[in-house]
């Protein structure tokens, strides 16, 4: 081998050195690392499938109207029925007693004292007694507000055929069967009469509304 000959090939090996010390180069065959988020899908925030509302009520105003007309009618005619049956019954009863009651010595148990509205001031006294009707013994309220020691004696008026009715003999001579007690009934059921024909009357004004503006 010829001294040129080792000389080329020294240079080329030389010139292998120099190649792969070049940054340009390195650079180019160096791979680069891949980034940490590079295969990590990109994050997209999806808008949400529905949006959950409270469902609003439509309320319609007349038919909470004609709800509220009927719910004071009943009312109206309840109150009317019931004042009416108690007092009814409250004249049955004077009849009774004034018509088919018997004498009875009632023998007082007890009277408590009755509080006013206030609390402060006395209202009366109910009081309860003992009396026998038929060889039966019966212990009653007392009607009134009259006070009594216990186990002083007052005359009663019972009925037989009834003999839990029970009055004291002055009250039945004072009291007589009255209409006043159909006063209050006749007041709800006149409120009841109003109030239908001011339905009637609103709705007959509505109808003739409807009517002209059709025209």
């Amino acid at each position: 081998m010829t001294d040129g000959h080792y000389d080329r090939r020294f240079a080329s090996a030389d010139q292998r050195r120099v190649s792969l010390s070049d940054p340009r180069l390195v650079a180019v065959s160096t791979p680069a690392e891949p980034s940490p988020t590079a295969d990590r899908p990109e994050r997209t925030h999806a808008p949400p499938v529905s949006t959950l509302r409270g469902a609003g009520a439509a309320v319609d105003p007349h038919r909470v109207a004609r709800v509220a007309v009927g719910l004071v009618l009943a009312a109206l005619l309840g109150l009317t029925v019931a004042f009416a049956v108690i007092g009814q019954h409250k004249n049955q009863q004077i009849d009774e007693l004034r018509q088919q009651g018997v004498p009875v010595t009632v023998t007082v148990t007890m009277c408590q004292e009755l509080l006013g509205g206030s609390g402060s001031n006395g209202a009366g006294f109910a009081c309860t007694g003992t009396y026998s009707l038929d060889g039966h013994r019966y212990s009653e309220s007392l009607p009134g507000t009259a006070g009594h020691a216990p186990g002083a004696t007052v005359a009663g008026v019972a009925v037989p055929s009834d003999p839990t009715l029970l009055s004291t003999a002055q009250i039945v001579q004072s009291e007589h069967t009255s209409w006043n007690v159909y006063v209050l009934p006749a007041v709800f059921f006149a409120l009841f009469l109003l109030v239908i024909a001011a339905v009637v009357l609103q709705r007959r004004r509505r109808r003739l509304r409807g009517q002209a503006g059709g025209v």
